[in-house]
């Protein structure tokens, strides 16, 4: 065992050996946290002699769970325990394996993941006679989970209901948790609450439990959520030897339940806590190290901590800023070819490049594969193959080709319209029959026999919604098409219902569809859907990326938490995305704004790289956005800025077209034409060439909007 502790660092080491009694080891990124608690077991169980049984070690993922338990047994030099290490649902399953009976289920109780929880709420609603085009299951399910984060059971859940939605919601909550008990099963969120219950209603149960788990540590404890901080607090009540491991500078995941305040509360529940601050980090330059100290010490609520490694200082953090998202990402392919250039030990794999919002892959994703640069997109798939943009391109395919049968029958009950199988192989029989396109039966409902009368009446009533879009759809342009249908079809209004943060980022998925068809028809100089759909159609058809070949990784800030690369770019650096525009309001929501820009720069190990556009096009408008203030957080002494520079300065590709030629030379006082906002004045002008800007006082509505030149096509009048 002195070997062991040989490898650890003094605080590394103190985390260890404290055995007895509350120990809070606050790990700073890249600090060997993971080492600290493996060790610990190991410790405990190779020096204390304490038996591996009456262990608990619990951490978020089952990788992680994995990686700990090989990591034990390898320090060790054995190749299997009888342990309690694993995930808290995990640990919660196994322990409701042994005591289900007293709560009323048997011990073989099912396991509902979300696909069959979706199916039991759309029963459940059914019974309610609530039909899915007005309630969406995915939010109801979504609801009820934040519920019993909370320990809000329906009767509670009830009580409180604020308005008529969350009314209805509490009345599925109610039937939902019956058939769950009816079909002896219990859904992830149950397994932590059902276990609590357990042990708070069952006094000699909880007695076992916590005679029995002598040792109780806890990993990543700033994602814990209030039920999972009540289970660990009970189970360590008796011998109060509770080892948490956790960050309050790395909390990210408010949006579900994670609770910072679960760090401090804790050190408020055991005061003669041992609190071990690990400082030293093994990953990243001095440099970098001390861009993310100055970054996260404009939070209040934290624990003073400062990282310092022992690695050279390296070089300064870089800032570029470029005129538009679109050279923002040439600006980090020619850094991604530089770095290469200058250090041919590094490859594609070496590189990551970080963004607040899903959306903002879209262009990234085109310029990579302009430039012939190999990519992965790393826990989620490549934007034209999401859900929501495939569906609603699926809408604009029938519009621009009413006999595409494949499309139509995709989202002729997307949303929700009580178009069932049944009733759609009725509508294709009839169809075949007639020899006739499948729209175009929908239209002959009333003539199709052994229809309800309700599928009859959704039948036709999406046939004229169709219908009317296709006689619109040659007065409008690809962008103001895709706009209606979001906002028509029923899809922004299914999506708005949910309150989830994957429900959030589909949103801004359709958004930014509405800005990749105005910036196709500018490009082209065609702004028709057929036009569209031709360039989507060439740029989707690339879905033969091998993951396993030397490739840049492109993610979101909250996928990047545990990873490192030698090189990271983090991408839209500006107000409005990071910060994102949703958290301005709140100064809690700014500050875990912050913290996730602290875990981007603290991934990074030798080159970091932050870029900016002047202006970005969002939700198919030109928006002039601000410099993010968490560039400002970082010391000038540290950081290299480099302005904005023209696209022939960037490292370019015979791939790349030039942005069509526009006006310029506009003064104050000159009167001017905008196909959006109509006549105006300028007030203002500003920067020159691709970066000028005017100030226009519009005189429709007597808003003055900054306007970039280059992508406004402004005409004198």
């Amino acid at each position: 065992m002195d070997d062991l502790l040989k490898n650890l660092n003094e605080p590394q080491r103190l985390a260890v050996t404290t055995t007895e009694g509350p120990v809070l080891v606050i790990a700073g990124a890249g600090s060997g946290k993971t080492r600290a608690i493996t060790y610990r077991v190991a410790y405990l169980i190779g020096a204390k002699r304490i038996p591996p049984r009456n262990i608990l070690a619990v951490t978020f993922t089952n990788k992680a769970a994995e990686e700990m338990r090989n990591r034990i047994y390898k320090l060790l030099g054995v190749t299997e325990l009888e342990s309690w290490i694993g995930t808290f649902h995990a640990t919660c399953a196994r322990l409701l394996r042994r005591e289900a009976d007293r709560l009323g289920f048997t011990r073989d109780f099912a396991i509902y993941d979300e696909s069959d929880q979706l199916l039991l709420i759309k029963h459940c609603m059914k019974k309610l006679s609530l039909p899915e085009r007005e309630y969406n299951p995915h939010a109801i399910l979504s609801r009820i989970s934040l519920a019993k984060n909370k320990m809000l059971f329906p009767d509670a859940f009830r009580e409180k209901a604020g308005d008529d939605f969350e009314a209805t919601v509490g009345n599925i909550y109610k039937l939902y948790a019956e058939a769950l008990r009816e079909n002896n099963a219990m859904d992830f969120d149950d397994l932590l609450c059902n276990a609590l219950l357990l042990l708070l209603q069952y006094p000699e149960c909880s007695e076992k439990y916590r005679s029995f788990f002598r040792y109780v540590l806890v990993d990543e404890f700033q994602d814990t959520n209030r039920v999972q901080y009540e289970l660990v607090r009970e189970l360590a009540r008796e011998h109060h030897n509770l080892c948490v491991v956790g960050d309050d500078d790395q909390s990210i995941y408010s949006w579900r339940g994670a609770n910072v305040d679960n760090l401090f509360d804790l050190q408020k529940e055991f005061p003669e806590a041992t609190v071990v601050f690990l400082e030293e980090n093994y990953r990243s330059t001095q440099s970098i190290l001390d861009a993310a100290n100055a970054v996260i010490a404009n939070n209040s609520k934290r624990k003073p901590k400062k990282l310092w490694t022992k690695n050279d200082r390296g070089k300064n953090v870089m800032w570029c800023s470029a005129p538009d998202e679109h050279s923002e990402a040439r600006r980090i392919i020619g850094e991604i070819r530089r770095l290469r250039q200058e250090n041919p030990e590094m490859g594609n794999s070496d590189f990551a490049v970080f963004y607040r919002t899903n959306a903002q892959s879209r262009v990234l994703e085109d310029e990579f594969r302009a430039a012939g640069i190999t990519y992965v997109i790393v826990g989620n798939v490549r934007f034209y193959d999401r859900k929501e943009i495939k569906d609603t391109l699926a809408y604009l395919r029938v519009l621009a080709n009413p006999a595409d049968s494949v499309s139509l029958r995709r989202i002729i009950n997307v949303p929700p319209r009580g178009i069932g199988k049944t009733t759609l192989e009725r509508v294709g029989e009839f169809a075949s029959d007639r020899r006739t396109a499948l729209l175009e039966a929908l239209g002959h409902a009333s003539e199709i026999p052994q229809l309800r009368a309700d599928a009859r009446q959704s039948l036709l009533k999406f046939h004229e919604y169709i219908s009317r879009l296709i006689r619109q759809k040659n007065d409008l342009s690809a962008a103001d098409l895709v706009r209606e249908v979001i906002n028509t079809s029923g899809y922004a209004e299914m999506l708005t219902q949910d309150p989830s943060f994957e429900a959030q980022a589909r949103i801004e998925n359709l958004a930014e569809l509405v800005s990749a068809a105005a910036e196709t028809g500018e490009k082209l100089n065609d702004f028709s859907l057929d036009a569209f759909l031709q360039s989507v159609s060439l740029q989707s058809d690339v879905d033969g990326w091998d993951e396993r070949m030397d490739a840049v990784t492109l993610m979101t800030l909250h996928m990047a938490k545990g990873l490192e690369f030698t090189a990271v770019f983090m991408a839209g650096m500006e107000e409005g995305l990071l910060p994102h525009a949703n958290a301005l309001l709140s100064e809690k929501s700014l500050e875990e704004e912050r913290r996730l820009c602290y875990v981007g720069i603290t991934r990074a190990r030798k080159h970091l790289v932050f870029t900016s556009a002047d202006v970005r096009r969002i939700r198919g408008e030109i928006e002039v956005n601000e410099p993010s203030r968490f560039l400002a957080e970082i010391p000038d002494e540290l950081m290299d800025a480099e302005e904005s520079v023209p696209d022939s300065r960037l490292v370019r590709d015979e791939h790349y077209q030039e942005m069509p030629d526009y006006e310029d030379g506009f003064r104050v006082g000159d009167i001017i034409e905008h196909s959006t906002f109509g006549t105006g004045v300028i007030n203002t002008v500003s920067g020159s060439g691709e970066s000028a800007k005017v100030g226009v006082r519009f005189y429709r509505d007597n808003k003055q909007r900054d306007i970039v030149v280059k992508y406004a096509s402004l005409k004198r009048r």
